[in-house]
């Protein structure tokens, strides 16, 4: 049989009484119960009988330290002819891909709408970005970027592929993919296509 602690030192259900006072502060001991329990259950088996509960304080206390957490690998560092090679296949991926395909034709309305689908290179890394323009009564002709895919490159013909959460965090979907394959998935994959 399972021994838990401190539930043992508590009185049984008040429910079957109709005591609506009894019932509330039993619900008052449930919450205190539950803090109890959140803070042995951290603690050896030792601290949590009942002869340990009455001075657990000793137990409880831990000494902080600072724990190394592994960093998002960098991409690899580039020479400028690779670079410029890599910037010129997305900028015509851009041109006879992305932009017949999703933008057609700029259609004004009174929200914000797509004016553009443009790159950018920067550290590595070549975003996909949409341009909106607002038509809102309170900012209207204001413009702001939007990336909704980005391909970081990790090393020679190296790619990983990633994708703009609508939280705005960048989330990897692909990994060790050549140029030719990311910017195929880029073409394919619908989570990837600008919105």
């Amino acid at each position: 049989m399972r021994d838990d602690g401190p539930q043992a030192i508590y009185p049984p259900d008040d429910r079957q009484t109709g005591d609506a006072t009894a019932t509330q502060q039993r619900g008052k001991r449930l919450v205190r119960r539950s803090a109890d329990r959140q803070q042995c259950s951290a603690l050896p088996r030792e601290a949590t009988t009942r002869k340990g509960l009455g001075n657990t304080d000793h137990a409880m206390t831990r000494k902080k330290q600072w724990i190394r957490t592994a960093r998002a690998a960098r991409p690899a560092a580039i020479d400028e002819l690779e670079k410029q090679a890599i910037v010129t296949a997305c900028e015509a991926f851009i041109r006879d891909i992305l932009k017949p395909r999703f933008l057609p034709e700029i259609r004004p309305n009174e929200w914000n709408h797509v004016i553009d689908i443009r790159g950018a290179w920067m550290a590595g890394r070549y975003r996909f970005v949409q341009r909106y323009r607002s038509g809102m009564e309170h900012n209207r002709g204001e413009e702001f970027d939007a990336p909704f895919a980005r391909i970081d490159r990790m090393g020679p013909d190296n790619f990983d592929i990633y994708w703009m959460r609508h939280t705005g965090k960048w989330w990897r979907l692909y990994a060790g993919k050549t140029l030719v394959e990311a910017l195929r998935i880029l073409e394919t994959d619908g989570i990837l296509h600008p919105v």
